[in-house]
């Protein structure tokens, strides 16, 4: 196994990106330019992790987060508005299902349709990927606490694509601490490569101060692992975290 600490060329990344895009109809909707001016701009409805983040830490608070996600958007939503009110969930999180985990969007589509013939979810999370950025937008913008993807997929170039423009405002995950605990059939050759690709999503957002530094935290004991982690928002780097998750 080769793997190289190197940047891939804006041509290869345009090219790879394009591809990423045309793995489901949803893709076709995004432009980033436009995905960037919406994260910049927040409605007051909807709330920054990083900066929520930063104001525990200055107030020396703990804030708690659940796990949460279900097949249909109107049933997701009113999950976590319920772990908003009634809850008193500090950050919000909208956990994928297990297709969408590992790529398998015509799978996620069927268990979308089941939902809806039986009533209830048939599936661990919600399908961002299927539902794509407009419904992605309605859901976000319908809470005042910030939302968290939590996701536990290995390649999720795609899902960071919808995400950041789907209006949720951290992300968490990465090749590595998403390969290991999560798949048996992925390389951590390939998905560092994939995270090479998912990396630069970020620059825009954070040159203009809306992303904080890629990391993620291991689920087991909170620590930092070298993977991804986009916060949008304006901690300061060196600042530590002061969240948990439930």
């Amino acid at each position: 196994m080769e793997i190289s600490n190197q940047k891939i060329s804006e041509d290869a990344f345009f090219a790879e990106r394009k591809e990423v895009l045309g793995q489901w109809h949803t893709g076709r909707d995004i432009d980033f330019d436009e995905a960037v001016a919406y994260q910049k701009n927040p409605s007051p409805q909807r709330s920054v992790l990083a900066l929520s983040c930063k104001k525990a830490t200055e107030e020396r608070r703990t804030l708690i987060q659940p796990r949460a996600g279900v097949a249909l958007p109107e049933e997701h939503k009113k999950l976590l508005q319920f772990l908003e009110t009634e809850g008193e969930a500090d950050l919000l999180p909208t956990t994928v299902d297990s297709y969408t985990r590992l790529n398998r969007y015509h799978e996620a589509e069927t268990g979308i349709e089941k939902s809806k013939e039986t009533n209830r979810s048939m599936l661990n999370g919600f399908p961002i990927v299927n539902y794509g950025k407009t419904i992605c937008r309605d859901v976000t913008s319908a809470l005042k606490s910030p939302v968290q993807v939590r996701h536990g997929t290995p390649d999720a170039r795609l899902l960071t694509e919808i995400s950041i423009a789907g209006g949720f405002t951290s992300y968490e995950g990465g090749g590595i601490s998403y390969n290991i605990p999560y798949s048996k059939s992925h390389s951590i050759e390939k998905d560092h490569r994939t995270l090479a690709v998912r990396r630069p999503l970020g620059g825009p957002l954070r040159r203009g101060g809306r992303v904080d530094q890629p990391r993620a935290v291991r689920a087991a004991d909170g620590h930092p692992d070298p993977a991804l982690y986009l916060e949008l928002g304006g901690r300061p780097r060196d600042s530590p975290r002061r969240c948990t998750g439930a």
